[in-house]
């Protein structure tokens, strides 16, 4: 759900011309580009594998090695981005209070290069408004709340599977949820400043129920 990579992929090029005469498409970003054009032309049921590799003028075979599926096209590179969270959330030393560091890397993970922004409100309408998405997104969130709940068990000494960090991935999921719909509906509103108040009013919600106070405080 953020930037996304732009790799080529080989044997691309010898395909026949796509939509419009254009060249055939080369980049998994260009490629989820033209996807979501026809999404919203068709609908996203109504929009096949092989409409989407005949329209970037490349084979099935090829839209394969781009993407697992078309539900995969919607999510992009979100396997890349959540290794990358894990990362990220690794780097926060003990100093900075629980609550502040899930709240900063929320934040990181979440934010959209301004040129991708209209791409990226395509993405997010789909996956939160798509029937047809539901079941694969839920896999989606699991993955993504795992991370978050390994990162909070280890700071505060439980194991991931117990009630507090899987209460506060849970809750940390919602909020994110919670900003994108407002930023669907209001497109003035900034999405790093939604999700910062809402992790904020979340944290205060569980302040010195889980974690003592740090020596000193983070951002």
């Amino acid at each position: 759900m953020r930037n996304q990579r732009r790799d080529g992929l080989p044997g691309a090029s010898g395909a026949s011309g796509g939509r419009g005469g254009r060249n055939p498409i080369t980049t998994r970003a260009e490629l989820e580009h033209l996807a979501f054009e026809l999404f919203a032309e068709r609908g996203f049921d109504k929009t096949t594998v092989d409409d989407i590799a005949r329209a970037a003028g490349i084979g099935r075979r090829t839209f394969f090695r781009y993407f697992p599926s078309k539900n995969d096209i919607v999510w992009g590179g979100f396997d890349e981005e959540l290794t990358r969270l894990h990362a990220n959330l690794q780097t926060y030393p003990p100093t900075v209070p629980l609550m502040d560091a899930v709240r900063q890397a929320l934040i990181d993970f979440n934010r959209v290069d301004p040129a991708e922004a209209p791409w990226h409100r395509r993405r997010m309408q789909l996956i939160l408004h798509t029937p047809a998405l539901q079941a694969h997104s839920t896999l989606r969130y699991v993955a993504w709340r795992q991370v978050l709940a390994e990162f909070v068990g280890n700071r505060i000494g439980q194991a991931e599977q117990s009630l507090a960090p899987q209460a506060i991935a849970y809750a940390t999921l919602g909020v994110a949820i919670a900003a994108y719909e407002q930023w669907l509906r209001h497109e003035d509103l900034e999405l790093t400043e939604l999700l910062d108040a809402a992790m904020r009013e979340l944290a205060a919600g569980f302040a010195g129920t889980v974690e003592g106070p740090p020596a000193a405080h983070g951002g």
